[in-house]
């Protein structure tokens, strides 16, 4: 078999990337209205033809949440076209240009290890664990940048109490979906797919941790990490993994994706601490998205009322 190197390879004969993103969308579109002609299946809040409930559709009963900061929050469009999202491009427009290639229904994700009830649980099941609460939390990058997003979800805490882990689980480890058509930034080797995170079973556990399945009252963009992905607000926001399809409880911390690709820079914690800078660049300031000033990194991107206690006695820049 003979195989071409990049550099063998002629511009002329590769396919631009948007229109790669079209023709599977397309192909897509096509299967399913096929699937529902001939089966008399239409699907239930899903137009044939479509990926799953269009971003902007407005989300009913979602209560407001005392956890929620006052500040002011970042407009929807800075929110939905500035996104780190490396399955869909490296860039931060990358993402809201390409992620429509993602399929949100059917979805599930299946819950396992160390648990007394181990489930695969449809997404539509997963948002009725829990009333769904609009929670406004602030979401600080590693990249010294920072928003304000009202988050719609539920607390994680929600999901472990249905499934009864056992005394063995002390961490919890979230995959993301793998899939190099849906997802095309995978066939690039630029971390080790599927990207993998975790958490402290404690830290998965506390009041602030959330799956979210929506921003701004609305159904989730596919950019942002459609259907469900965790948000962290104390950790940076490579830890709040995005289209989550496997929850697992285990034992010993799990191999994450960033520690995967440099343990020297990326700690297991990624807790937002303006005291330990990133090998590469400092991380005592930020600058919030819409604003040219920067300003200050607060300790736990201003959560240390709420979680400190979580970190008592470790040594923060050694546990970084």
């Amino acid at each position: 078999m003979l195989i071409k190197r990049p550099s063998d390879i002629k511009s002329s004969e590769i396919t631009d990337q948007g229109q790669y993103l079209n023709r599977r969308q397309f192909i897509y579109g096509a299967s399913l209205t096929a699937a529902g002609i001939a089966g008399g299946l239409v699907l239930p809040g899903i137009a044939l033809g479509a990926a799953g409930p269009e971003a902007g559709t407005k989300l009913d009963g979602v209560g407001k949440s005392p956890l929620s900061t006052d500040e002011k929050k970042t407009p929807l469009k800075d929110v939905t076209s500035y996104n780190n999202f490396y399955e869909f491009g490296t860039d931060k427009y990358s993402p809201s240009k390409y992620a429509k290639t993602l399929v949100t229904r059917p979805w599930t994700v299946a819950v396992e290890g160390e648990v007394k009830h181990a489930k695969e649980y449809d997404i539509d099941e997963l948002m009725k664990l829990a009333p769904l609460e609009e929670r406004v939390y602030r979401l600080r990058c590693v990249e010294a940048w920072s928003m304000v997003i009202p988050w719609v979800g539920f607390p994680l805490s929600a999901l472990i109490r249905r499934v009864e882990p056992t005394s063995k689980a002390k961490f919890v480890e979230f995959t993301t979906l793998h899939d190099q058509d849906q997802m095309p930034g995978q066939y690039r080797g630029v971390l080790d797919w599927p990207y993998v995170e975790g958490l402290r079973i404690d830290e998965a556990a506390h009041p602030l941790t959330i799956l979210a399945v929506g921003l701004y009252g609305q159904i989730l963009p596919n950019q942002n990490g459609a259907p469900i992905r965790l948000v962290v607000p104390w950790k940076y926001g490579f830890k709040s993994i995005k289209s989550i399809v496997r929850v697992r409880f285990v034992e010993e911390p799990p191999k994450t994706a960033w520690m995967k690709a440099s343990p020297r820079e990326y700690g297991f914690y990624s807790n937002v601490n303006p005291e330990v800078d990133h090998p590469r660049w400092s991380q005592a300031t930020e600058r919030r998205i819409g604003e040219f000033r920067k300003r200050k990194t607060i300790l736990f991107n201003g959560y240390a009322d709420q979680v400190a206690k979580l970190y008592e006695g470790m040594d923060l820049a050694a546990y970084f």
